[in-house]
């Protein structure tokens, strides 16, 4: 048998289609040095993972690499996911990395995804579920430390833009152990307060482990069950926590949550006195309106010459009256002419005279049936009779009164000599009984033969 050789294009190609279809060669979670690592003019980045023993190529590429917050480098200790696959024309398999942190927060940054993981499956994400800010809150709760920076951001902005709104601060620990649980009460007891419309959750900026608090559950599902709308604002713009996302709107900084929590009071204003212009605009163009209509209507002939107005309505009024009494003979004749005419026609089909017709024609038509019923039975008779004579004359027994009988031998008629010998009991049927004989002898007679 001829031995089949693959190519290497088909061999790597096959090796390549099983990484692919491998489940557990997706979504892997690495922990690695980096090393030969070159940031190609494209933006795609080229590098080396090793550990103490082993190593594999790895590539990023720009549409990944661009949400990174850091600059790898050589020696760098690193946290990779990504996918298993391999290079084709080099035939060498490789990593293509989805997503990259130091290795310093690596164990934070795989919490965080874990949680984000879970919550988004649960729906803690959708916005369906946000609840909508108020325009114009009467009262806001700011839920963060009392000696940071947010704290002074968010009350003076509240103070510019909108400085009738009542503000509650309810201080908490916005980093360390005991933070997430501080965070928690403060959120129902915010939901406690009857007159609060607006609740503020945040701090300032500051490393993945001081923003913790706000990754933490338990602050996430806080946020999700409050009765109150949400808004959260934790660290800078390029910080994004869990709370972010469970909040019913995310704000980029302290600063931009007090903005979106309260109204300008000068947009306000401009808008109010912009209204109020316009308003004025509308009612003087009413007013005008009606002037105008009011003018028209005292320079109108009715209201300058009433004498002459009435004196020409009671003319119309007179003609109005003589054309209706006009119509009205008119139509009272023409009722009495149909009426006329009606019973005329009444009068010429007098039910009388009517039934009278009908009884004739019932009588007439009565005999007709009596005769075609007996022309019919007579028919019928006749018939029945012609059927009989002719079952008279195939019967067997008109037949014997002519002098003819009918033998039998048993129960079968004896048609032919060959059905007997001497000495058989046979029977003869005459017209008037039947004789019990016995056959002495037999004289057969030759059919005539016709050529």
């Amino acid at each position: 048998m001829e031995k089949q050789y693959l190519t290497v294009t088909a061999l790597t190609r096959y090796i390549k289609r099983k990484f692919d279809t491998d489940s557990h060669l997706k979504n892997l979670w690495l922990q690695a040095e980096i090393s030969n690592f070159n940031h190609h003019s494209r933006g795609h980045m080229y590098f080396t993972l090793k550990d103490e023993n082993a190593r594999i190529s790895a590539v990023m590429f720009a549409s990944q690499n661009r949400q990174l917050k850091f600059r790898p480098e050589n020696g760098m200790k690193v946290l990779v996911r990504g996918d298993l696959s391999v290079y084709e024309p080099q035939g060498q398999y490789q990593i293509y990395v989805q997503n990259m942190q130091p290795d310093g927060i690596g164990a934070l940054f795989l919490a965080y995804e874990e949680l984000k993981k879970k919550l988004e499956i649960e729906g803690l994400f959708n916005t369906e579920s946000k609840k909508p800010i108020p325009k114009f809150p009467s009262r806001i709760a700011i839920i963060t430390s009392p000696t940071g920076a947010a704290v002074r951001d968010i009350i003076t902005t509240l103070k510019r833009r909108y400085p009738t709104v009542r503000r509650t601060i309810i201080p908490v620990s916005v980093q360390g152990k005991q933070a997430a649980p501080s965070i928690v009460n403060a959120i129902e007891q915010a939901n406690s307060f009857h007159d609060v419309d607006t609740i503020i959750v945040g701090r300032g900026g500051g490393s993945i482990e001081e923003l913790w608090a706000f990754n933490e559950e338990m602050v996430a599902r806080a946020i999700a069950n409050s009765n109150i709308p949400v808004i959260s604002a934790v660290g800078h713009e390029t910080d994004f926590t869990i709370s972010d996302f469970v909040a019913d709107l995310r704000a980029p900084t302290p600063t931009a949550a007090a903005e979106l929590a309260v109204p300008s009071i000068l947009d306000l204003k401009k808008q109010l006195l912009a209204e109020s212009h316009r308003l004025d605009q509308i009612i003087q163009h009413r007013i005008k309106n009606h002037k105008d209509k009011l003018y028209s209507l005292t320079q109108a002939y009715a209201f300058k010459y009433p004498i002459q107005l009435t004196r020409q309505k009671e003319q119309d009024l007179d003609r109005h009256v003589n054309n209706l009494n006009k119509n009205i003979k008119r139509f009272m004749m023409n009722k009495r002419i149909n009426l006329s005419y009606t019973e005329k026609r009444f009068n010429s089909y007098n039910p009388h005279v009517l039934v009278q017709q009908q009884q004739q024609e019932l009588a007439y038509k009565n005999s007709r049936l009596k005769q075609a019923l007996k022309q019919e039975v007579n028919q019928r008779q006749n018939q029945f009779q012609n059927q009989l004579n002719k079952l008279s004359i195939l019967n067997p027994l008109e037949t014997m009164k002519r002098g003819y009988s009918i033998s039998y031998k048993g129960n079968q008629i004896i048609k032919s000599t060959q059905q007997v010998q001497p000495g058989d009991a046979i029977k003869i049927s005459l017209k008037d009984g039947q004789l019990d004989c016995q056959v002495w002898g037999i004289e057969e007679q030759e059919e005539d033969k016709h050529v």
